[in-house]
């Protein structure tokens, strides 16, 4: 699934601005698919041309007008086409992981720090998770809360693997220090 397709989603909630729509993938989105601003405006820009999306212009004082998209009838019949994939891809795109295949280049204090941060990275995504059960989720399609569990659980597990494993890396990586200083 590509970002236009996860606009057009996205804008069955109600309309909105990429601002807005950026926030939702910093937020609910954040852990399973990433967009910025680089692919977000492309995207609505391009589903705005094939009238997928509509566009209304609302005057700012002193700012650019705001764009405020909601989607149009052809957007949610091509939306429910995308969605109709008995076998969506399940793509991991993690540098975190492709750092570790060569933590055999790093130093120890290196792979230490790499693990601490993205121990951080976990913690700031159980709490996100945290916070959308005790304030919006009771409001969510099943859909959606069926994504926050899985993600909870994948980076329960994530967390679990790296502190039962992590100190095995960490002496691996002092085992090879030592052997080339010596």
């Amino acid at each position: 699934m590509d970002v236009k397709t996860v606009c057009l989603g996205m804008l069955t909630d109600g309309e909105a601005s990429g601002y807005d729509l950026k926030k939702k993938f910093e937020s609910s989105f954040a852990h399973f698919f990433a967009a910025g601003y680089g692919s977000i405006y492309p995207a609505l820009a391009s589903l705005a041309e094939q009238d997928l999306v509509s566009c209304t212009e609302i005057p700012q004082q002193g700012k650019p007008d705001r764009k405020v998209y909601r989607i149009t009838e052809q957007g949610r019949r091509r939306l429910l086409a995308e969605l109709d994939n008995p076998n969506p891809s399940h793509k991991i795109r993690s540098e975190f992981l492709a750092t570790m295949c060569f933590a055999h280049l790093m130093t120890t204090e290196q792979i230490q720090a790499v693990l601490k941060n993205r121990i951080a990275d976990i913690e700031h995504y159980e709490a996100m998770f945290d916070e959308f059960e005790n304030t919006c989720m009771p409001d969510w399609p099943a859909g959606a809360v069926f994504t926050v569990g899985l993600g909870r659980t994948v980076m329960g597990a994530m967390k679990r693997y790296i502190e039962e494993h992590g100190q095995t890396l960490l002496e691996h990586a002092e085992e090879q220090q030592q052997s080339a200083a010596g």
